[in-house]
């Protein structure tokens, strides 16, 4: 039987069960927001604190989540240096033109502007660090993605419920019927379920997954990754920190305000993020990763969950910043977008690294 793909993971039933533990004491109701206020036309500075982590790799302040224990090796596979990555994408369900349309703008920001930037907190220089990522030939990630065909499989051409295996005849059904060319080299499948679609142990155990196809399968061996809209059947767990577990209400906690007003589809960015970088750093599931099973490797995006700026860690999300609206995000995109990623492991500090770090 094919080992199962790596999975973006859900809270841990300890954190889970410290967390509950720490929100029904009476000093649960002291925690707030730490604000520093800026000019007045500037973002907010914020670090909520959302949860207890008893397992933070370190108390280290400068560089987040940084341990000497974290033993990321390179195994002598191929990471995705061609330039450009194709990003092909299977829209499957229905899906409103404006939530395709944050998606690709997420997507079309991790290039580099023909027009940088003012600011350097951009999901540009958030891609930075996966870029720093090399194979044995000392080519690194490329900086450059392209969507380069997308297909709507709005007739739900696999049913409502998905397998694992059934996402990759999706993937053999856009290949053989849609223009969609079999891209060894540098091609990524990208699947996004819409929020009607349930999926094998989605919610349950994952928000997110990479693999590759199986030639049983599709014909071919093709990096992919599928993301699901969580904003009906799991916001609190897969669109998390936009919207909060019931047992939490009364905490002294409120969800953040999705940058782009929609919980699921804002929540989906960061997970469709984290899948991204590592899928790029380890197509393969032989290059970059921790731990010696291939077969539930730790990857550069694992090791930075929960973590979107400066003093994150113990539980906190990090400095991230609000608007006056209150919407809540760390990194800019094109047209004026604006997104919460979370940070991504540097193999050159050895820390959890993003465009918004303060230190």
């Amino acid at each position: 039987m094919a080992s199962p793909p790596h999975s973006t993971h859900i809270f841990s039933l300890l954190n889970l069960f410290t967390l509950f533990t720490l929100l029904s004491s009476p000093s649960s109701a002291k925690q707030t927001l730490q604000t520093l206020n800026l000019k007045q036309q500037s973002p907010q500075l914020i670090n909520l604190k959302i949860s207890p982590s008893p397992n933070s790799l370190s108390t280290n302040k400068k560089f987040e989540g940084s341990s000497n224990l974290v033993d990321l090796k390179y195994h002598m596979g191929p990471v995705l240096s061609s330039s450009p990555i194709n990003i092909y994408i299977i829209w499957y369900g229905k899906w409103s033109p404006q939530q395709q349309s944050l998606i690709k703008d997420f997507l079309h920001s991790i290039s580099p502007s023909p027009s940088p930037s003012t600011s350097t907190q951009t999901v540009s220089d958030w891609w930075k660090t996966v870029s720093l990522y090399t194979d044995q030939t000392g080519a690194n990630v490329s900086r450059n993605l392209l969507i380069a065909g997308e297909y709507s499989d709005h007739r739900y051409s696999h049913g409502t419920h998905l397998t694992r295996l059934s996402i990759q005849q999706v993937i053999s059904n856009a290949v053989k019927k849609a223009p969609f060319p079999v891209d060894h080299k540098n091609g990524i499948y990208l699947i996004l379920t819409s929020v009607d679609v349930t999926v094998q142990d989605f919610c349950r155990a994952v928000c997110g997954f990479h693999y590759f196809t199986f030639p049983s399968q599709v014909g071919y061996t093709l990096p992919y990754a599928w993301i699901g809209n969580s904003g009906q059947q799991c916001p609190e767990v897969c669109a998390y920190p936009f919207a909060l577990p019931g047992y939490m209400s009364g905490g002294g906690l409120t969800a953040l305000k999705p940058p782009n007003n929609d919980v699921g589809v804002d929540g989906m960015i960061s997970v469709i993020g984290h899948e991204l970088a590592e899928l790029s750093s380890n197509p393969l599931i032989n290059a970059w990763y921790a731990g010696e099973d291939p077969t539930a490797p730790t990857e550069i995006g694992d090791l930075c969950e929960g973590l979107y700026g400066t003093g994150g860690g113990g539980g906190y999300t990090g400095q991230v910043m609000r608007d006056r609206s209150g919407k809540t995000f760390n990194m800019y995109g094109i047209h004026k977008r604006r997104f919460l990623v979370q940070w991504i492991w540097s193999p050159v500090l050895k820390a959890c690294a993003g465009p918004n770090a303060m230190d």
